[in-house]
């Protein structure tokens, strides 16, 4: 499927997952900034789609990347990291959104599973209440760490800081 395929605008993606869901599929949701993709992304999304599931990715636009992380995020826009997503062979769909969370997505795209990163058991994860209450399951995907944008945008800074310094 080409990448651009992939990335689909709600009305059409609910159709889409209607259409598999009577076949018999089942459908993965996980949900995320991806600001620079790197291994743990990889990683992540790679159990997320498990066997034989559908793996939707809701991806946070720009707006709402910056209402989380602050004005400097995302260093990437959001049709970048839509295309680098759909890319991926285990991404199915990707789907932007612009609300801090993807509830509304979650509430709208009816997934049987929802997976997020082991980092969040025990936090309220938006959405989990939603999909139980359907009858879905929520499962947590192990979390690597040392893999995150953050942690690499730091590392770049400091780099970049550190040469700075020793080129005066």
């Amino acid at each position: 499927m080409e990448t651009r395929r992939k990335v689909l605008g709600l009305k059409t993606l609910r159709r889409a997952l209607g259409r598999l869901k009577r076949r018999g599929r089942t459908v993965a949701f996980t949900n995320g900034c991806f600001d620079i993709l790197h291994f743990g992304h990889v990683q992540y999304l790679e159990k997320a789609k498990g066997r034989d599931r559908v793996l939707v990715v809701g991806l946070n636009s720009d707006r709402s990347v910056r209402k989380i992380k602050g004005p400097r995020r995302p260093i990437v826009s959001q049709n970048a990291r839509a295309a680098v997503l759909a890319a991926l062979a285990c991404v199915d769909y990707v789907t932007i959104f612009n609300e801090e969370t993807p509830q509304k997505l979650i509430a709208a795209l009816k997934p049987d599973v929802l997976v997020k990163g082991a980092d969040w058991k025990g936090k309220e994860v938006a959405g989990s209440d939603v999909v139980r209450e359907y009858g879905g399951k929520v499962e947590y995907a192990k979390y690597i760490p040392r893999y995150s944008s953050t942690n690499i945008i730091e590392a770049v800074l400091l780099r970049r800081r550190k040469k700075c310094r020793c080129a005066g």
